[in-house]
């Protein structure tokens, strides 16, 4: 059994930095890592056309000046391959592999409050004992398995975008089917489309996406993003949501249509996420978001040739952005090809698998290979996938029966020294990842650091001071939008999962902002001790 400071869950974004940061600190740190390489969600998310939806200048730490300067991003938005290549660059650069366990995945973590240790067991057979125990497991690394009938009589090729063959996989010549219209299908359908025989798409629902218009990497912009890096790294931090998208501070009202169409266009024009910051209100004001929808939808039906295909791709169950939306390459073109079919479910569902394909309620199809895009059991299904037991027994399965609780998104009460990475009840997957995950590994650090020096070994959140950030959370989130959608944030997504919506909607500015100040109020909400 080894013991340890720190045990680590996972070795991605979070896990590789806070090996660098509580190394670098004096504290012993093991990371334990389910893959056999590094990387989390880029080392297992491997399907066709999988990218970031940030851009590659902002999707990178920022805590190193020359890390920051040796790397060079191929491309605006990266792929996959490219953020994998990074992070074990980073890797071997720090020399982090040898403080990480791979290819096991943690099983049990279990308090024992004699001696104020987490016991940590693998399903390798591997046993650690920590005083601390951090979960950087990932927002979006569980998948959600897909459930329909007599799926294992299909006798095709079967496929999910979550757990991609490494080898890749060759669709020339096959007829293919691709189930879901989240971001990983709306990325990996254009390119499974330019490479099988037939390719038809069944959509529950449709989701707002706007055009990545990916390009190389401008070496000048490249040149100006380095030219003052504290600056850029301020500015990153600062940020409300964690990437440096100028906000529009002006609100819709009152200004004259040809003014905001001209701004629509252009900041559609510019990709990504720029028009979520278009106005004031988008996530909030029923009025803006609608103008800004239904700009986005007259795009969809601009680009789309069939308008009954266009109709089915726009989507009118939600307001724009309270679904992370997608940024795309190429995929409403993509349904303008003549080997591609849509299929609405909410017109003709699924009934059953068949030997040959599937039924739906008014037609049988065949194909040779199967895609289900399905998503994620998001924020905290990685994090219950592990029977992590805390004082007097107590399972956070049980704790969060009827929802996550947390305070800040860093503990839970009940779980001493237990420490969650971007976890429920901070801004996380409503910014830029690996921004909120730096500003977290730092505090987590800082704090560790700070109960060392007051030679104290146990720290723990108060259930008033949670029950206080749950409703804040709640109330914060009530004033927006996007309660409202069925997402993956409240985990709709997930049957039987409680409808309770996650992260923190007060941006990463104040979240920074509030986490700095309890530090500073030596640690309030929490109980530390011996």
């Amino acid at each position: 059994m080894e013991r340890l400071d720190v045990v680590v869950v996972g070795a991605g974004f979070s896990g590789l930095y806070l090996i660098h940061r509580l190394r670098g600190a004096g504290f012993s740190v093991r990371a334990i890592e389910a893959g056999d390489d590094v990387g989390g969600t880029w080392y297992w998310n491997r399907y066709p056309g999988a990218r970031c939806d940030v851009e590659s200048l902002d999707y990178c730490y920022a805590f190193d000046d020359e890390l920051l300067r040796e790397w060079h991003w191929k491309e605006r938005y990266s792929t996959q391959p490219d953020i994998l290549d990074y992070l074990r660059h980073v890797a071997e650069r720090f020399d982090l592999r040898r403080d990480i366990t791979f290819n096991s995945r943690v099983t049990h973590a279990t308090w024992h409050e004699t001696d104020g240790r987490w016991q940590v067991e693998t399903d390798r057979g591997g046993t650690f004992e920590a005083t601390f125990l951090i979960m950087a497991t990932g927002c979006l690394s569980v998948p959600r398995m897909p459930e329909f009938p007599d799926l294992d009589c299909y006798g095709g090729r079967v496929y999910y975008t979550a757990r991609w063959p490494h080898e890749g996989v060759d669709f020339a010549g096959l007829d293919v089917a691709v189930i879901g219209t989240g971001s990983s299908g709306i990325q990996s359908i254009p390119v499974i489309a330019r490479q099988a025989k037939r390719v038809t798409v069944f959509q529950r629902t449709p989701n707002f996406s706007v055009p990545a218009f990916n390009a190389p990497m401008d070496p000048e912009l490249e040149r100006d993003a380095m030219a003052d890096i504290p600056a850029r790294r301020q500015a990153l931090r600062a940020s409300d949501s964690g990437y440096l998208i100028v906000r529009n501070p002006e609100k819709l009202d009152g200004k004259p249509a040809d003014e905001i169409e001209r701004e629509l266009e252009r900041r559609w024009n510019e990709g990504g996420f720029n028009l979520l910051n278009v106005y004031d209100g988008v996530t909030s004001d029923p009025t803006t978001n609608a103008i800004v929808a239904d700009f986005i939808r007259r795009r969809i039906r601009a680009t789309v040739k069939d308008p009954k295909i266009a109709n089915k791709l726009c989507p009118t169950n939600h307001p724009f952005g309270t679904k992370r939306p997608c940024v795309d390459i190429g995929y409403f073109e993509t349904y303008n090809r003549e080997n591609v079919e849509l299929v609405d479910l909410n017109e003709t569902p699924i009934e059953n698998f068949t030997t040959g394909g599937l039924r739906t309620s008014d037609r049988n199809f065949d194909f040779d290979a199967v895609v289900f895009a399905t998503g994620f059991d998001a924020m905290t299904g990685a994090l219950l996938a592990v029977e992590i037991t805390g004082r007097r027994g107590l399972s956070l399965r049980d704790k969060w029966a009827h929802g996550p609780r947390s305070y800040l998104g860093l503990m839970v009460a009940g779980f001493p020294n237990l420490f969650t990475i971007t976890g429920p009840g901070s801004p996380s997957v409503l910014t830029n990842m690996v921004t909120s995950i730096e500003q977290h590994v730092e505090w987590v650090t800082d704090c560790l650091s700070n109960l060392r020096n007051r030679q104290q070994s146990r720290i723990e959140a108060t259930e008033a001071a949670e029950d206080d950030w749950v409703a804040r959370v709640n109330r914060e989130a009530d004033e927006t939008l996007y309660p409202k959608a069925n997402s993956w944030y409240v985990g709709a997504n997930v049957p039987g999962k409680p409808r309770v919506f996650m992260p923190y909607v007060g941006g990463l500015d104040v979240y920074r902002k509030l986490c700095d100040e309890v530090a500073a109020k030596d640690y309030e909400g929490f109980v530390a001790g011996r």
